[in-house]
């Protein structure tokens, strides 16, 4: 946060120290850095009170609509053959959501995902319904900042707790903006296949 109000305030002298009136640089510069530092300190207040009262609970549904990476998937497929969505609650509202399919294998199309979880699903019959070893998150989307990064870090642990699931694997678009978040909150590239990519959550 130091570093925050130190930014702010070299910005701000840069800016001020080519008034017109030296005169009245100290006292508006003053000023100014009143405000703003009153105002980080808020935001800041105000991001990590909301980060501490989520939590992640798991949804029968979602709204598919603002899914910005796989749409066109119903929730009818995002909750059959075992398959789950989470989402972080807060205030009684869902600020970011993700979904999963339970695979033995890496997926490396959706339409392998389809194929590969439905058959984790039915060897899972067998278990208990412990459907399979790997988790497959094949969408991520938050409407809050820090949503993202919250999911990502709350489902690890979960996974972690079960007694089948041992690795935590994704499913993402072959975008930049898809490698920038996933490597920004601990994963490793492991595969890049021809429409999709794959990263791997082994500590968050």
């Amino acid at each position: 946060m130091r570093e925050i109000l130190k930014n702010v305030k070299e910005k701000l002298v840069s800016k001020y120290s080519k008034s017109d009136n030296p005169k009245k640089f100290k006292p508006r510069l003053k000023a100014r850095i009143r405000k703003n530092k009153r105002l980080i300190v808020k935001n800041i207040d105000n991001f990590f009170d909301w980060i501490k009262g989520a939590e992640i609970v798991e949804l029968k549904k979602c709204n598919t609509s603002e899914d910005p990476v796989r749409p066109e998937l119903d929730n009818k497929f995002r909750t059959s053959y075992g398959r789950k969505i989470y989402g972080v609650k807060y205030k009684g509202e869902i600020h970011a959501v993700m979904c999963f399919a339970f695979t033995n294998e890496i997926p490396k199309s959706v339409e392998e995902l389809d194929m590969m979880s439905k058959d984790a699903f039915l060897q899972s019959i067998r278990r208990e319904y412990q459907v399979g070893k790997i988790a497959i998150a094949y969408t991520v989307w938050s409407k809050k900042r820090g949503g993202g990064k919250l999911i990502v870090k709350e489902v690890f642990k979960l996974i972690k707790k079960t007694h089948h699931l041992n690795r935590l694997i994704t499913l993402s678009p072959l975008t930049e903006m898809a490698r920038k978040f996933h490597l920004s909150n601990g994963a490793v590239q492991i595969q890049i296949n021809e429409t999709t990519q794959n990263f791997e959550y082994e500590k968050v």
